[in-house]
């Protein structure tokens, strides 16, 4: 079986929507997804719960984009950890963004959050 597998990624979903929900999010770099926000016309103070949320609620297993098996992040806050990357339609943004997160003791990593510029325009 390849890994991550359709059941092991709808799992890391789930326990994604739960931190998130939770309010659980840290950012491992600010600055650039802060700049992502101001391309994307959110703030990240205000409107990332929300955000976040509405593209894990549209995301399934099919949206994930990252590697089999997911890369480590090399990152020293989540230095180890699995790195999850996804590409979901937005209706909110009119555009598809791409998403990377990594997971741990009920903490949503955010690494990156932009317009998938890699595949095209979206809607």
């Amino acid at each position: 079986m390849i890994s991550p597998s359709q059941k092991e990624l709808f799992h890391k979903i789930r326990e994604a929507k739960k931190s998130v929900s939770a309010g659980s999010i840290m950012i491992v770099d600010p600055i650039a997804i802060a700049a992502d926000a101001i391309e994307l016309d959110y703030t990240l103070e205000d409107e990332l719960i929300d955000v976040l949320s509405g593209l894990l609620y549209a995301t399934t297993p099919l949206h994930y984009t990252g590697t089999r098996p997911p890369q480590k992040s090399y990152e020293k806050q989540i230095q180890g950890l699995e790195i999850f990357a996804f590409s979901v339609e937005s209706n909110r943004f009119k555009c598809k963004v791409y998403y990377k997160l990594a997971l741990a003791e009920g903490i949503c990593w955010l690494i990156s959050l932009h317009k998938d510029r890699a595949r095209g325009k979206g809607l």
